[in-house]
């Protein structure tokens, strides 16, 4: 019987660095791009009994050490409220070759490590080099690993967070004090003044961000809203932008934004897409091409990026003796 690894959320949060993860990302993305990947898009089960949903991201990588994983994610927008990630499951490695699985990861770690890793690559390769000023919208999990992710690519010297509750800001605040400058904000607009890098993390349906409160050259992550139904950005950011995704497919079916703007003829379809990351990454395709430019990643999520990260945390955990193993 197959002896598999289980880590937990302390055990992935310590196996799993941000510098390392985002050349993880870095290098996933690239392969995605010269189509050494395959990913199906992920399958959603929104039963309408439940308050949440549960999404399934299968992933798979050839090559000499071929592996499949599985994330199985259920979402409910209310746990924040009981203290709770949002994003509850596993996920799962199998060989490759036999099909026997080999680990179990929690999720909730995983994907708020590897989806700020993500942000922080795009911040990379499309913020100005002499990005400064850091605006994050919301207080969350994925606020928090964003506060962390982002000043490992850019010097980063003040950030302004706001979130519709003010407590939850100020916790963040006094989490990453060690940034120099951390200010809460009293809206979205006064967080976003002079902002050279934006995150929007939120759980909103309606957009957060708006066209005007863009400083121009600015770049945004946008990493919430994840299914068509909902959406952080208004139709005209989308519009003014230079649009980079994780994936065009995810974000030609899964994106809110993109789907409004298409439908209000505010865009021109798939063509208004600039690139994907990973194209810009594996120099494919450039990235930013002016000073002024706003640049977007609109960021979806992929099952490539669970493989990628969970791998990692895997390795890590093996070299440094963490874990449970059981046997199946």
């Amino acid at each position: 019987m197959p002896r598999v690894l289980v880590l937990g959320e302390a055990e992935v949060t310590e196996a799993l660095p941000m510098t390392e993860c985002i050349e993880a990302m870095a290098a996933v993305l690239a392969a995605h791009a010269r189509n050494e990947v395959h990913q199906p898009l992920r399958s959603v089960t929104m039963p309408p009994s439940s308050e949440g949903f549960l999404g399934l991201m299968p992933a798979h990588r050839a090559g000499e050490r071929p592996l499949f994983a599985l994330k199985a994610v259920c979402v409910f927008p209310g746990n924040p409220a009981r203290g709770l990630d949002a994003h509850q499951g596993t996920v799962t490695l199998f060989d490759g070759t036999t099909g026997e699985p080999t680990a179990i990861l929690n999720a909730s770690a995983v994907t708020a490590i590897r989806t700020a890793a993500v942000s922080a690559l795009a911040t990379r390769e499309l913020a100005a080099d002499d990005a400064r000023e850091l605006a994050v919208l919301g207080a969350g999990v994925q606020a928090r690993a964003h506060l962390r992710a982002i000043p490992v690519v850019r010097e980063i010297e003040r950030v302004r967070i706001y979130s519709p509750t003010r407590e939850h800001a100020d916790r963040l605040a006094e989490e990453t004090s060690e940034i120099r400058r951390v200010e809460v904000a009293d809206s979205a607009e006064s967080a976003l003044q002079g902002a050279d890098v934006v995150v929007t993390a939120t759980s909103s349906r309606e957009p957060v961000l708006r066209r005007e409160w863009i400083a121009p050259g600015a770049h945004v992550n946008a990493v919430g809203a994840s299914v068509p139904t909902a959406r952080e950005l208004d139709t005209a950011t989308v519009a003014a932008s230079s649009l980079f995704a994780d994936s065009r497919e995810s974000l030609l079916n899964e994106a809110g934004e993109y789907q409004l703007a298409l439908r209000e003829a505010a865009i021109d379809g798939p063509d208004h897409i600039r690139a994907e990351l990973g194209e810009v990454v594996a120099g494919m395709h450039p990235g930013r091409s002016d000073r002024d430019e706003v640049t977007l990643f609109r960021s979806l999520g992929l099952a490539i990026e669970d493989l990628a990260a969970a791998e990692l945390a895997v390795e890590n955990a093996l070299r440094r003796r963490t874990g449970v193993e059981v046997t199946l």
